[in-house]
């Protein structure tokens, strides 16, 4: 199994660093594209480049490392080939404030999850996942001891769902799942379950989260 990640920012870069320690294969997509070639260098050979058009058709999944402003005209442009892909989500209605930092692109009560779920054409598959914790914690976090830390996922398709939870324990995390994609408010900034959220940023073990959700561990 291959999966692209479009974008190498820091949360894109974290996890493509945190999939191949996992031995997982990637390739990387950015638009400049000398940011994706130099990370696959510095990652082996597990780790590829390419423009985004062709990572999206060498891959089985596609990791949108986006911001959700920028991903609302990538999808209409990409789209036609993001069917049959499974398609993650990692993004949160969070954008550049114009002064350094960041702010809220969306009303308390709307989930970036759920518009771009429903912008995906019919065939794509949509998970909701990595975006739980930040790109620091994601690095810092990964196969942490003695408990891993957990990494919550939304998702309608069962097939999907268990393709990234596979994903994610490669990717050094125990996967728990929250519910379908209807419930990816919970897991982005400021929602209940999220690190930037109701967890006041604090990492999650298994035992804790299902406390929480009552989940069951896929």
């Amino acid at each position: 199994m291959t999966t692209a990640i479009i974008g190498v920012g820091l949360l894109g870069t974290a996890a493509a660093r945190n999939l191949v320690k996992g031995g997982e294969r990637v390739i990387l997509a950015n638009r400049d594209k000398s940011k994706a070639d130099k990370l696959a260098v510095e990652l082996g050979d597990l780790a590829s480049s390419a423009e985004v058009a062709e990572a999206i058709a060498q891959s089985d999944v596609v990791v949108l490392a986006l911001y959700l402003d920028v991903t609302r005209f990538f999808i209409p442009e990409f789209g036609k080939k993001l069917v049959g892909k499974i398609v993650v989500d990692p993004s949160n209605p969070v954008g550049p404030d114009g002064k350094g930092g960041i702010k809220r692109t969306l009303p308390a009560d709307q989930s970036s999850g759920q518009i771009i779920a429903h912008m995906l054409p019919n065939g794509a598959k949509f998970v909701k996942a990595f975006g739980t914790l930040s790109a620091e914690s994601l690095s810092s976090a990964s196969r942490r001891v003695p408990e891993r830390a957990v990494l919550f996922y939304a998702t309608d398709d069962a097939g999907a769902g268990e393709t990234v939870a596979r994903l994610i324990t490669a990717a050094g995390f125990d996967p728990v799942k929250v519910g379908g994609a209807d419930q990816s408010i919970r897991i982005e900034v400021g929602g209940d379950l999220a690190q930037f959220g109701g967890l006041n940023g604090k990492l999650l073990t298994v035992a804790e989260a299902e406390a929480l959700i009552g989940a069951e561990v896929h």
